[in-house]
């Protein structure tokens, strides 16, 4: 089977759910690998509500789709507050990057009561600007951050990682319709020195269409489990 399009790979999927500190409760889901222990875990935030981000944005429910299976790792995701998405709508509403701070506060909480292992941020544009003003808040690996726009992320909020001993991955467009892969790397240069910036030849702010979807994950892999790689394009149906 070509592992394709809106293709879901075995795994345990547990339908979840979050409470904030300013007692709201989001829904999400869990997925983890059937055959292995997780070597690392993705925490996933979604793109700008206001602009139709929620969990199943493509990238982020390929990821909880295919990478249990592929590279054994846990993949956590869930609805912002005020979001809806056909696992459910999350309380509260849209709080512009501020009160998303609760949000991941939640999901890190109950990454901390699962004992998940090695916790990555993924964020994917709005979920950048989360990842950057509040991940260092948390004992996590790292941020890998997929089409940052650094529109509501201050450059004191950017420079803050700056020997912070987290590693700081870009994935960065070529053709993104906020932050090119130039400025980025000036603005994450100036800031974070160690950031490492991943320019994507022919890149887009969406990652539409299967050749890209495939890039991305590849590079999430590359960064929490390089040992899975190259990512199968396709699963054994016997």
């Amino acid at each position: 089977m070509e592992i394709t399009g809106g293709v879901e790979l075995p795994a345990f999927r547990e339908d979840i759910e979050l409470t904030t500190a300013d007692g709201l409760t989001l829904v999400g889901e869990l997925s983890l690998p059937e055959t292995a222990d997780p070597v690392a875990t993705l925490v996933c935030l979604h793109p700008l509500p206001t602009h139709g981000g929620f969990m199943d944005s493509h990238i982020i429910r390929k990821a909880a789709a295919r990478l249990p299976a592929l590279a054994d790792l846990a993949v956590l995701r869930f609805n912002f507050r005020g979001v809806t998405s056909p696992r459910g709508t999350s309380e509260g509403s849209f709080g512009d990057g501020v009160d998303e701070r609760h949000d991941l506060a939640a999901a890190m909480a109950l990454v901390a009561q699962r004992g998940l292992p090695h916790p990555w941020l993924v964020g994917w544009s709005f979920g950048t600007e989360v990842s950057l003003k509040w991940g260092l808040e948390h004992p996590i690996e790292g941020a890998i951050l997929l089409s940052p726009p650094l529109r509501r992320t201050t450059d004191a909020e950017l420079a803050a990682w700056a020997g912070s001993g987290k590693r700081l991955v870009a994935v960065v467009p070529e053709l993104d319709d906020y932050l090119r892969p130039p400025e980025a790397q000036e603005r994450f240069g100036a800031a974070v020195p160690e950031a490492e910036l991943i320019a994507v030849e022919d890149g887009k702010h969406l990652w539409v269409g299967e050749k890209q979807t495939y890039r991305v994950l590849s590079e999430l892999v590359g960064v929490v489990n390089p040992a899975a790689l190259p990512l199968p394009r396709e699963w054994p149906t016997a």
